[in-house]
């Protein structure tokens, strides 16, 4: 077992590797950068040298700036060497966690990416949390009274919840419940309000709550369907295996079949994806954080791409790849503590 999950690490790296080497591929060629950027901010800002821009070459006139500039600006992004060079200098700073500084932050990129974390970690974590809560016993019942009218109704309330696009909910709750047309219970904006530090715990407690419900109930409506119905569906599956009739046989109640024989064998597909809750420190939606005015990873990752911050983009990369990866390993470990009888060598 041991040699599996160290063989699973050794390859870890190269895959790695190969996901950085695509994607700083990609954003090179992209058309736009950070010199062009820069350009655009001189030019509307008049930072622009005109005596320079008359003996500028074709290229730096077109640009509105000189070669002198040209040269400035590639040499302050690094630009002034190939691509090649550039990729290897990134791996270099990535071996000591140095993600380089934001182009648009003017800080470093560690510092900008932890700056988003109490948003999406907040809501990751909580909305994994409710869903596994819910899901999971939900899930059971609907397997004990399979084909019954709960059965019936809470599948098609869940397919409902499916089906609904988290934004368009946003925009509904906004409406009714945030003083759009209807009801103003929450505020809208932010995770606090200005005054937090000044109000007492149980009312930083609610103060909270009231800035986190709505965006919650986006952020995990649509995580319940599934996880329930593979809780369902898997139990279902147990239960019509030889060892739960010779349990049967045997006069054991339905409750301990269910609860004790079934239950953790059921779990198997649910538990081994708990290997992803990594992936919660960078839970973020561009859609809800915008409509909700939350700072989080999802805008920070949008607003990198539309103003070509190449650091903060390879730096979001890398990370979250790195997360995926090893979850991907603890869903592994995660199967073998379940079910001993698995078995990778």
């Amino acid at each position: 077992m041991l040699k599996y999950f160290l063989r699973r690490l050794a390859i870890l790296v190269p895959t790695l590797l190969g996901v950085t080497v695509v994607v700083f591929a990609i954003i090179n060629m992209a058309p736009g950068g950070p010199i062009e950027q820069k350009i655009q901010q001189m030019r509307f800002g008049g930072g622009g040298d005109s005596s320079a821009q008359g003996t500028s070459s074709s290229r730096g006139s077109e640009q509105g700036v000189s070669n002198e500039i040209m040269e400035a600006l590639k040499k302050q992004y690094g630009f002034d060497r190939p691509v090649h060079e550039r990729y290897f200098l990134w791996l270099k700073n990535i071996s000591t966690l140095n993600l380089g500084e934001s182009f648009t932050y003017e800080e470093p990129v560690l510092d900008v990416i932890v700056s988003k974390f109490p948003v999406s970690l907040q809501f990751g974590i909580l909305s994994l949390i409710i869903s596994y809560l819910v899901s999971i016993p939900l899930g059971v019942l609907k397997a004990i009274k399979h084909g019954s009218g709960f059965d019936v109704a809470t599948s098609f309330i869940l397919f409902v919840f499916y089906s609904i696009p988290s934004f368009m909910l946003a925009i509904l709750l906004i409406v009714v419940f945030a003083g759009g047309s209807f009801f103003e219970f929450f505020p809208i904006g932010g995770i606090q309000s200005e005054a937090f530090d000044e109000l007492s715990t149980w009312e930083q407690l609610v103060d909270r709550f009231h800035h986190f419900f709505l965006p919650l109930v986006c952020y995990t409506i649509g995580s319940f369907t599934s996880l329930t119905i593979l809780m369902k569906n898997s139990l279902i599956e147990e239960i019509k295996k030889d060892y739960i009739r010779t349990a049967r046989a045997k006069g054991v109640t339905e409750k301990v079949v269910y609860m004790k024989h079934a239950l953790r064998n059921a779990l198997i597909p649910i538990v081994t994806g708990l290997g992803g809750f990594l992936s919660v420190f960078f839970a973020g939606s561009l859609l809800l954080e915008t409509i909700f005015q939350l700072d989080g990873i999802g805008l920070l990752s949008y607003k990198s791409i539309l103003s070509r911050d190449y650091n903060v983009i390879m730096g979001l990369v890398f990370i979250q790849s790195a997360l995926f990866l090893l979850g991907n390993i603890l869903s592994d470990f995660a199967y073998v503590l379940v079910d001993p009888r698995i078995d990778f060598t």
